[in-house]
């Protein structure tokens, strides 16, 4: 089954590396025109350069703190000056911010907050009117697993996520008499930078038993792919999507406890 997005915007926030890295290079080799949004330009170039090799259509950066409400702004007004439109937004920026529940102090929450919550609301909110009008759109919130079944001491992380749920499926109600549709994808155990990081600091002896370890966990015996996340993605960004809005889809290899 062939996926087009030909003559489709997408702009995927935190797509300098991992899974962000991976959908959209996805969504470049179905035809989109892409914008990468992150914070450091030089990990933004690279990305580039790796997106540009398989792209049927065109491949920008915007050097982007999507925390920061003003940056969100200066970004999508930069995206609009160069390709005139957006038709698809990734909200896929994020971090795991974990700790016991006392020691989480409101600096932490609220930069927790901004960076998963404010930020989708913010770049969403500026889409969105242009989505409407042309009765076309996509929004795809990235999520956790954690956002349905929270864990103790997985504040703040699970609660910005749970919240990015329930933006999901408001945003879905409201978009359904425009043709914008609106869903949440939910990250289990997925082959990411974070775990290369955690690997360096694990003392395992390589990185592939570093992830089989991991993948004990998982009831399909092993972690997920960056790309196999990111053929979901592309699916809900296609209109071979064209009847699904307001759903939560665990890609998790049946880790979750919740559907």
């Amino acid at each position: 089954m062939e996926v087009s997005l030909n003559g489709r915007v997408a702009v995927i926030t935190g797509g300098s590396k991992g899974i962000g890295l991976a959908i959209a290079l996805r969504l470049a080799q179905s035809g989109a025109d892409v914008a990468l949004l992150a914070r450091r330009r030089e990990v933004l170039e690279e990305a580039r350069e790796v997106v540009s090799k398989h792209a049927k259509g065109r491949v920008h950066i915007f050097p982007c703190d999507v925390s920061k409400a003003d940056e969100v702004t200066s970004a999508y007004q930069a995206v609009m000056q160069t390709y005139g439109q957006i038709d698809i937004v990734v909200n896929n920026a994020g971090t795991s911010q974990t700790g016991a529940f006392t020691s989480v102090t409101d600096e932490v929450w609220q930069a927790d907050l901004d960076l998963k919550l404010f930020a989708a609301i913010r770049l969403t909110r500026l889409a969105w009117p242009q989505m409407v009008e042309r009765r076309w759109g996509r929004v795809i919130n990235v999520l956790n697993i954690g956002a349905k079944a929270p864990k103790a001491g997985s504040a703040p992380t699970s609660v910005s996520r749970a919240a990015g749920m329930a933006l999901t499926k408001i945003l879905a109600g409201e978009g359904a008499p425009h043709n914008v549709l609106v869903n949440a994808l939910h990250v289990g155990l997925i082959d990411s930078d974070q775990w290369v990081r955690k690997y360096a600091e694990s003392g395992a002896e390589s990185y592939d038993a570093f992830l089989a370890n991991m993948g004990k966990a998982v009831p399909l015996g092993r972690v997920g792919t960056a790309e196999e996340f990111a053929n979901v993605a592309c699916f809900l960004a296609s209109d071979l999507a064209s009847y699904v809005t307001g759903t939560s889809i665990n890609v998790d290899g049946n880790m979750s406890p919740v559907m």
